[in-house]
């Protein structure tokens, strides 16, 4: 059987879904081929990649892209991560299984760095309990 390919969605693929990618290459190894894409491209948010980083994933190499015909095409299993990507997320084929996982954007706190980071670190620990449910229930 052909590996599952996994496309993790958001708003603009630099901090949830991004973190997504990361934590699934982390947590399945081979066993699945995953991407990640936003509605729209913002580009990598150093507080998520700093905060992947201090669990040692490194997220700095993902590139912030913005999702297209091919990729939904691609996936076997779409995978959104809030409600903006599960609204404007285009026609998937047919075949492609769509699971809406929604959580805050942790690139919207304000505050001190100290406080902006601590909120990046619950997000981390949000989207792994995400991509664990997603491995978990492949089959």
């Amino acid at each position: 059987m052909d590996k599952m390919r996994i496309l993790f969605l958001c708003t603009g693929n630099a901090c949830r879904s991004q973190m997504a990618e990361g934590w699934t290459k982390k947590l399945a190894g081979n066993h699945v081929e995953v991407i990640s894409a936003g509605i729209e491209a913002h580009g990598q948010n150093d507080h998520a990649i700093i905060t992947m980083a201090e669990i040692g994933i490194d997220i700095s190499e993902q590139e912030s892209i913005r999702v297209n015909g091919e990729m939904l095409e691609w996936a076997d299993l779409l995978v959104t991560l809030c409600d903006n990507a599960e609204e404007q997320c285009p026609v998937l084929n047919p075949l492609t299984i769509k699971l809406h996982l929604p959580m805050p954007d942790p690139a919207k706190k304000k505050g001190s760095d100290a406080e902006i980071q601590a909120e990046f670190r619950e997000a981390r620990e949000k989207v792994k309990q995400r991509v664990t449910y997603v491995l978990e229930h492949l089959n």
